[in-house]
């Protein structure tokens, strides 16, 4: 027998879509739970948000989707309400990321679901949180950069506000989710009650400059990683290479070593820590000219024979291709319903738990029949 996944039995009713909500559920997918996504007839908005040849099983869909099941009901239709109520009473978690007070309206808030099922755990994402004065406004990850000091907070602060290409709200907030569920499933087990769990893209970016958030809240006083005057980002004669100066006893004689120039702190403009500050237009020009001289590889084992932290500026397609994201099993691979799954894997990696495409991600109500059918064998059971 094989050894069970660690949400085998655990049953996810699945409101979300578009990233937040979908990464949380497919991560719990991963790991054994059923999840039943509910549809709207259009179906989630990622399946179209992108053009793409395979239309709503395009790559954007497909990311966030694997391992669930798709079920088409119209909340409009009372019977089909009823079918998602029926599936209340077997749940064990409900998740959406609608706007505070969509769910409410359509009667499937906290309040009205832990009714039906006082044991369901109800895990909500929104932008800015359940109440307060942003708790109505729509959320989405550009936002959150820009309303929690994210996108403000800029290594160089000459270079022009700009929106990160990643959606790191969505991702983190997703993360989130799944702590905050897995937590619940654990005090559920002592307690034998559900509970509302809730985050936001907002609080998860706020979370994410914890160090940067204290250091203001407690000494007014800002901290800024990036800007530091012995690490940047170095264009070299067929590339681009980060250094980071850190964690080092003498680390601007060791960047001099590797650099092969003379010790730049005998330069009383870089003698201590807070002349580098204060003067590190200069000391970062010095840095960009020596590097510009010589390949990525040269300064890369350069820098590395000093053991100085640095890495080569890749791009997407060149880090999925490196030997590291195949041995770290971050590409997963399968068939898939129109053609073959080729999809990021999980970052989460269990040597009793290993994440396999089970379930390909589905065509728009593949499992409707199929579910309705479940709902309507445990009414009749009752």
């Amino acid at each position: 027998m094989s050894t069970p996944l660690p949400l085998d039995g655990i049953r996810v009713i699945d409101f979300t879509q578009v990233m937040m909500g979908p990464v949380a559920t497919q991560t719990l997918a991963d790991f054994g739970a059923d999840v039943i996504k509910i549809e709207r007839p259009q179906g989630d908005l990622s399946r179209t948000s992108f053009p793409d040849p395979a239309g709503p099983l395009g790559p954007v869909f497909c990311s966030l989707n694997r391992n669930k099941r798709s079920a088409v009901l119209d909340l409009r239709k009372p019977e089909e309400r009823q079918v998602v109520l029926d599936l209340v009473r077997t749940a064990d978690v409900v998740v959406n990321n609608f706007r505070a007070g969509v769910m409410e309206r359509l009667g499937f808030g906290w309040e009205d679901l832990s009714k039906v099922n006082p044991r369901i755990i109800y895990a909500v994402g929104t932008g800015f949180g359940l109440e307060g004065p942003y708790a109505h406004k729509g959320g989405q990850d550009v936002l959150a950069q820009a309303m929690s000091g994210v996108m403000h907070r800029r290594s160089n602060a000459d270079q022009p506000l700009y929106v990160h290409a990643t959606t790191f709200a969505d991702y983190s907030a997703g993360m989130h989710m799944v702590q905050g569920i897995l937590l619940a499933i654990l005090q559920r087990q002592k307690t034998g009650r559900g509970q509302r769990i809730a985050v936001s893209l907002l609080d998860s970016m706020l979370a994410a400059q914890t160090q940067e958030g204290a250091a203001h809240l407690m000494r007014g006083k800002e901290i800024n990683w990036g800007a530091m005057p012995l690490s940047g980002v170095f264009e070299t004669s067929d590339g681009a290479l980060v250094m980071v100066g850190a964690f080092k006893a003498d680390p601007l004689g060791d960047i001099s070593t590797a650099l092969e120039i003379e010790h730049l702190g005998r330069d009383p403009r870089f003698a201590s820590f807070d002349d580098q500050v204060a003067n590190k237009p200069a000391l970062q020009a010095i840095f960009r000219d020596r590097f510009k001289s010589n390949t990525t590889a040269y300064w890369l084992a350069r820098l590395e024979a000093q053991d100085l932290l640095c890495a080569p500026v890749r791009s997407l397609a060149e880090a999925l291709e490196d030997e590291q994201a195949r041995i770290n099993d971050m590409i997963l691979e399968g068939p898939g319903e129109i053609e073959p799954m080729r999809l990021v894997g999980s970052p989460i990696h269990m040597s009793d738990a290993k994440v396999t495409l089970r379930i390909p991600p589905a065509r728009l109500g593949k499992h409707t029949d199929e579910v309705k059918a479940e709902v309507a064998q445990g009414v009749a059971a009752e």
